[in-house]
């Protein structure tokens, strides 16, 4: 089983004390999104793998000793201000635990994920050229790839539209944005590759390759797993993984978040965390069915 540390909310940003009391247990729980009262027991002695996704590495960088299994990191690093990403930490402190993480784990199990990109007046093709390429120039010899995704109307992102101002993309400008970002990452000795995206950039340098591709997921454990049959309408070709996060529990408030769509929910969610209850958020019942997942 290969865990993924969050997609529905950045637990290394604002739980790292939970998931490191959830490993000297020895296990945690997690609802069913769909059916709450349905919830998954993990034990760590059946995780093979953990992949965190935060934007914040800072809260568990000292604790990696803690860990006792194979870690990638993918941390997303996007050069929007506070008007889009209110709670982020600044760039300059991201950049240098990034740089801390490569040197403790190595550049191949530390990932950059400049996602979403959209275009706007204030944030245009010229604006995410330089921001890449001085990302690229920053991050020389501690990162190997740079993933990128573009922007979905996910309903919290219908919601802010008058904020983000999002326009839409031409083929001008995948074609700018595509040779650009292809020549600044190999200028630094790094590939980038798009994420679950239909446009995929390979006709303007960008490579073919999955965020967690099965001959990686096999270097790091020894052993092959499916494809992520829950991901459809895409190209994405990842290895299946365990997600472990809340929605709507992310106190980054980004504007253009898939997983948080209702900031109240947030604020009540992040108040009902227990970092000794063994769920993110809230306490088992007594309505609670509860399966082991071995797999």
């Amino acid at each position: 089983m290969i865990l993924n540390v969050s997609g529905r909310t950045d637990v290394v940003a604002f739980y790292t004390p939970w998931f490191l009391n959830r490993i000297q247990e020895g296990f945690l729980d997690v609802r069913n999104p769909i059916h709450p009262s349905l919830v998954s027991r993990i034990y760590f002695k059946d995780v093979d793998m953990i992949l965190f996704c935060t934007k914040n590495p800072l809260p568990i960088l000292n604790h990696l000793s803690e860990i006792p299994k194979p870690i990638l990191f993918h941390v997303t690093l996007t050069p929007y201000k506070k008007d889009i990403e209110p709670n982020v930490p600044p760039k300059g402190k991201v950049i240098d635990a990034i740089r801390e993480l490569s040197k403790r784990l190595g550049n191949e199990n530390v990932v950059v994920r400049y996602d979403p990109v959209f275009l706007s007046k204030k944030y245009n093709l010229e604006y995410h050229k330089k921001a890449f390429s001085n990302l690229c120039t920053l991050l020389e010899g501690s990162v190997q790839k740079i993933i990128i995704s573009f922007l979905d109307e996910y309903q919290n992102v219908k919601k802010n539209r008058s904020s983000i101002q999002y326009q839409e993309w031409q083929e001008k400008d995948y074609e700018e944005l595509g040779r650009s970002f292809s020549k600044s990452a190999s200028s630094h000795g790094m590939t980038v590759q798009t994420c679950f995206e239909k446009k995929t950039l390979e006709e303007y340098g960008f490579v073919k390759g999955e965020c967690l591709s099965h001959e990686f997921a096999y270097m790091m454990t020894g052993k092959k797993y499916p494809t992520w049959k829950a991901r459809k309408g895409g190209n994405c070709a990842c290895v299946e993984m365990v997600d472990v996060g809340v929605y709507n529990s992310c106190p980054h408030f980004c504007k253009y978040c898939y997983a948080n769509y209702d900031e109240k929910k947030v604020k009540e969610n992040h108040l009902h965390h227990d970092p000794n209850s063994s769920l993110l958020v809230g306490h088992l019942s007594s309505e609670d069915v509860i399966k082991i997942r071995r797999k």
